[in-house]
């Protein structure tokens, strides 16, 4: 099939003084051109992901660019048979990407040394190097860098206070950070120098431009990268490919994400569409008898059913609390 889409993965820190105007137009403007995606818009700058047709996602670099502040903005393009978007949003936020930090980090002042792929491929293979990865748990499952540390985090916020809580086993060394675009990176990299750790180096470009690197081809990087629209992931590796996910119920290798039935829990797990049917896409024995288990109402299951397929994993439906 013929790629006529493109997505497009980009940010940039830049001020922009009225960010809530600024939303409401972008917003009009996107529409207009027949594009869908999510984008954020802060004080700080600009962070989206959009799809739409080669001549669309074309026409908007142009403009984007065209803009004095964005006129030197990065963009990474995938090809694409579709959108990877249902609808077109552009949101104001406090931040383009959220850190929540006491004293935040301007990526323009103070973040760690840029490495090419070539560069961090290299410093991977050196001694006194540690590797972390500065995405969230269930991106890191489904795929990381050989070696690479798994902060223990839900959520980007978390981050300082896992590093606060590990200092001492980072002191003294060269830290590699690197995550899906490079944007978290640009102030987790800054705010680990402005705590004192002196050799931090961020993968420029993020995992995905490390990706189609030409010279690199995405070397050392096991199992699928992690992205957040109706993909879900992409390949990185273009020499071998190396499953790291493993299924929540069973441990098999495994790459297909789906989301908890439960919608008070909605935690993303690793599952296979067998093990989704047999556990009602519920990830604890308390998920599978949530009243409001979304599996059974999108299968239109009634109580008896609901009950036998429960008895056949052993569990039951008093276990409602």
């Amino acid at each position: 099939m013929e790629n006529n889409y493109q997505v497009l993965l980009y940010y940039k820190y830049v001020p922009i003084d009225d960010p809530e105007t600024f939303s409401i137009e972008h917003l009009d403007y996107c529409k207009e051109l027949g594009l869908r995606g999510r984008i954020l818009v802060a004080h700080e700058g600009l962070n989206g992901t959009v799809s739409g047709t080669v001549e669309q996602t074309t026409q908007y670099m142009e403009d984007l660019r065209k803009d004095p502040r964005f006129s030197d903005i990065e963009f990474k393009i995938d090809e694409s048979d579709g959108h990877a978007f249902k609808k077109m949003h552009v949101r104001h936020r406090d931040e383009i990407v959220s850190f929540r930090l006491e004293e935040d980090i301007d990526p323009n002042e103070l973040t760690g040394n840029y490495l090419s792929p070539k560069e961090f491929y290299e410093k991977m293979h050196q001694e006194n190097t540690i590797i972390i990865d500065a995405r969230n748990d269930y991106e890191y499952d489904l795929g990381h860098f050989r070696g690479a540390i798994r902060p223990d985090i839900n959520a980007f916020r978390e981050l300082p206070d896992w590093i606060e809580e590990h200092k001492e086993e980072l002191e003294g060394k060269e830290i590699l950070t690197y995550c899906t675009g490079g944007i978290r990176c640009e102030k987790f990299s800054g705010w680990l120098k402005n705590k004192g750790f002196e050799n931090v180096n961020q993968l420029h470009g993020g995992i995905v431009s490390y990706g189609k690197d030409e010279e690199v081809q995405g070397k050392l990087w096991d199992g699928q990268c992690y992205v957040f629209d109706e993909r879900i992931s992409v390949p990185i590796n273009q020499e071998e490919h190396v499953v790291v996910g493993r299924d929540h119920f069973d441990g098999e290798p495994c790459e297909r994400y789906v989301n908890c039935a439960s919608p008070e829990c909605n935690d993303q797990i690793l599952c296979s569409e067998e093990n989704e049917h047999k556990y009602l896409r519920g990830c604890s024995p308390e998920c599978r008898v949530d009243p409001e288990n979304r599996y059974i109402v999108e299968h239109s299951m009634n109580q008896e059913e609901w009950e036998e397929r429960l008895n056949e994993i052993g569990e039951s439906l008093k276990q409602r609390v």
